[in-house]
């Protein structure tokens, strides 16, 4: 983002912020919301792969509501006045961090000392994390299963803190939640039977690198970390020699993502005599709709696995 556009947005950022200090001022004045437990927790989240899990182990204790929803991309998002006064309201709220929502950081960290606010990527070590070629840190943690585990064990042990009445609810929920993420993990061990000279992935942008990392794939996304990055006709000649090198059999288009690129990258490949096809849609940095099985953290990921298997395998049985 450049000059008077920048500047413009800029602008309009810290009115917003601006304004939400004088609701808070306002609310902290008459009292706030109310502070009874008869009432389910207001929880807000930016992306619902923190919220839909924390609706799921919440149970009838919560009320969840995520900004972004499918399509959305976290990495372009702005937030507008009436997220601010959902950011008001709430009582809680989980953020991924790791400067994937850099739009809204300011406004978080307005907020901090009058409610809980937690960024649940932001609990792990640097060493755990992955970082491209300019140091960037790798924000899409929620495709390392363990990792994102142990984020969600973060927002459960914050939401024990604020309503301890409902602790052992929680924890009993979380524990039969966990119990199906690790029969997932299970699920996901099919990835290594697709042959090694197959078992690169190619999406629109790098999200799919803590993917590749526990599934022992190679990943090449046509954008870098945030779908900000530009993508040049040497990155899809580049991405094109890639795949013809390895005889990739397939590419994937993203939700959240205009497939443009990777119909270049396609075209291109097609123009050059390689063997190459549409391997699909995977859900990167948003979900499926909300009354889907690919709207729940559990069934997107699960179609991402079985889309990237049932491309990339050959028929392997």
């Amino acid at each position: 983002m450049k000059g008077f556009a920048k500047k413009v947005w800029l602008s309009a950022l810290m009115g917003m912020v601006i304004l939400f200090a004088a609701c808070n001022s306002d609310a902290e004045s008459t009292g706030g919301t109310s502070d009874s437990k008869d009432d389910k927790i207001k929880i807000l989240t930016t992306i619902a792969q923190i919220g839909e899990p924390l609706s799921v182990i919440g149970g009838d204790r919560v009320e969840v509501e995520s900004l972004m929803g499918p399509s959305v991309d976290p990495h372009l998002y702005s937030p507008t006045q009436s997220d601010i006064a959902k950011v008001d309201e709430a009582e809680v709220i989980f953020y991924s961090g790791l400067n994937l929502e850099v739009n809204m950081v300011k406004v978080f960290d307005s907020i901090g000392d009058s409610k809980p606010v937690l960024a649940i990527g932001d609990i792990h070590s640097e060493d755990v994390l992955l970082e491209d070629e300019d140091g960037a840190i790798d924000p899409h943690i929620w495709f390392d299963l363990e990792l994102w585990e142990e984020s969600l064990e973060a927002a459960v042990e914050e939401l024990k803190a604020y309503s301890p009445d409902d602790e052992d609810y929680f924890e009993e929920n979380k524990q039969v939640y966990f119990e199906e993420l690790a029969e997932l993990k299970e699920e996901a061990k099919k990835l290594a039977d697709i042959p090694e000279s197959s078992r690169v992935l190619v999406t629109a942008h790098d999200a799919f690198g803590y993917f590749g990392r526990m599934h022992d794939m190679e990943v090449i996304g046509l954008q870098g970390l945030s779908t900000e990055d530009e993508v040049g006709i040497s990155d899809i000649n580049e991405t094109i020699e890639i795949i013809k090198e390895h005889q990739v059999p397939a590419i994937f288009v993203e939700s959240s993502i205009n497939s443009s690129s990777i119909d270049a990258v396609l075209e291109g490949a097609q123009n050059d005599g390689v063997d190459v096809e549409l391997g699909g849609e995977l859900f990167s940095d948003a979900m499926g709709a909300t009354d889907s099985e690919e709207g729940t953290y559990l069934g997107m990921y699960r179609h991402n696995i079985n889309t990237i298997y049932d491309a990339l395998a050959g028929g392997v049985e």
